[in-house]
């Protein structure tokens, strides 16, 4: 019997928690301090939203959960780095992070640093230890996925251009350019790589490619609308900042009800992308509606 969402899901992010759980240093392996944070800002934290992306794909794909696991440690890993340097003072400067103190506050500024680049290595270093698929050359262009999403013309290219644009008003195609690379390029590979753990066809890859594309881009629209209209104790993060700190936003540009509406028409685009599969995709429907449908 097939279990609803939410069992599905609890079900996912807590078995997740034991993937992560092992596949960090412990805490009593020199360095201590460095692996002590290192755990301390990757686990109990956050949604999981992609590792979660990447298990759907998985599913899809008739992926083994094991070579999915790896895949989606690695993303989150990843994740994981770019919010510690995220927070950091010479960057957005924050003393919050899923309901705790971020990573700089808790150690100190070096440490966080530290903590980032070591989550990154690792990252890579599992993709590389782990086969994550039966095709060598399939699962190298898997580790070139995920370092074009995470470098200059990804995740950290993106926060690159966020950074450069405080205080000034950018057109919607050029935040839609910004946000693609800083959060959509990491959901698509989550996407990506859950897929390819698996036996999806190239047209597969093709349409879930767009699918992950435009939830990636609602996710950060959603995020926009929530920092909008929600206080600090219910996102577990600073609310309100961005507007602060003159940062562009979707609300900033469009409005609340206007990025609400985009917001809809990204899911819409996202679930067309979908069209093409059967049930085998219902799991990467049910996230499209829990990445949109979050609380406004």
């Amino acid at each position: 019997m097939r279990a609803d969402f939410s069992a599905w899901m609890a079900s996912h992010q807590s078995g997740f928690e034991d993937v992560l759980r092992n596949l960090l240093p412990q805490g009593d392996i020199a360095p201590e301090r460095l692996h002590q944070a290192m755990r301390y800002s990757v686990l109990d934290g956050g949604k999981r939203v992609r590792p979660l992306l990447a298990f759907a794909a998985g599913e899809l794909s008739s992926a083994d959960v094991a070579r999915v696991n790896i895949a989606a440690a690695a993303v989150e890993l990843i994740h994981a780095y770019s919010l510690v340097h995220d927070d950091m003072p010479c960057m957005d400067d924050d003393v919050l992070r899923r309901g705790k103190p971020t990573c700089h506050v808790q150690y100190d500024e070096a440490t966080a640093l530290l903590v980032g680049d070591s989550l990154q290595s690792l990252s890579f270093q599992l993709l590389s230890e782990h086969r994550l698929c039966d095709d060598p050359a399939t699962q190298l262009a898997m580790i070139r996925l995920l370092a074009e999403a995470s470098g200059s013309r990804g995740m950290a290219g993106g926060q690159a251009i966020d950074l450069m644009s405080v205080g000034k008003q950018l057109t919607l195609p050029e935040l839609e350019f910004m946000h693609i690379h800083k959060t959509g390029a990491l959901i698509r590979a989550a996407v990506l790589l859950g897929a390819q753990c698996g036996n999806a066809s190239a047209d597969q890859l093709q349409r879930l490619d767009r699918f992950g594309k435009c939830v990636g881009l609602a996710f950060q629209v959603v995020d926009d609308v929530l920092d909008a209209s929600e206080d600090t104790a219910t996102l577990g993060k600073t609310a309100g900042k961005d507007a602060e700190f003159g940062k562009p936003t979707y609300v900033s540009l469009l409005g609340l009800q206007e990025a609400r509406k985009m917001a809809e028409s990204l899911h819409r685009d996202a679930l067309e992308a979908l069209s093409g599969f059967g049930p085998e995709a219902g799991r990467l429907r049910e996230l499209a509606d829990f990445i949109v449908l979050r609380k406004f």
